[in-house]
């Protein structure tokens, strides 16, 4: 089932140089890699460049779950695409951004590619759509 995706998109009522950036910075990332309600992020770090990596831990209750990947490509403003390393992802998961600057702010754009299975899918769109709800209301 490893071809499964998904793609989610949101506007982001803010500047695309804005948006993109909070993607690579670690304190915005504890800000808006929130999946569900009730999590933080105590632990953030980003190398921001193409070959780079990134570290998220992500608490739910007692539980720290370690998200990592490698940035893959890094176009200033307009696309990162990264791996997506979890408890939950098998191998070569990917993620895609992309940031559309649109009328009242920027579009973004994210597909994510390589699931185990469908619930794993299902539970990442909802995670990944909390994430861009996250985003919108820190960009403020």
């Amino acid at each position: 089932m490893t071809d499964l995706s998904l793609t989610v998109d949101r506007i982001i009522k803010a500047p695309q140089e804005r948006v993109f950036n909070a993607w690579l910075d670690p304190e915005m990332l504890a800000r808006f890699i929130i999946p569900g309600p009730g999590m933080t992020v105590p632990h953030a770090a980003s190398d921001a460049r193409e070959g780079g990596r990134f570290e998220i831990v992500m608490k739910a209750g007692d539980d720290e779950i370690p998200h990592a990947g490698e940035y893959r490509e890094i176009k200033p403003h307009e696309r990162i695409v990264f791996t997506w390393e979890s408890p939950f992802s098998v191998e070569d998961s990917t993620v895609t951004l992309t940031f559309d600057p649109v009328e009242g702010g920027t579009r973004v754009t994210l597909t994510h590619v390589r699931f185990p299975d469908k619930e794993s899918r299902d539970n990442h769109e909802g995670g990944w759509n909390a994430i861009l709800e996250a985003l919108d209301g820190v960009m403020v």
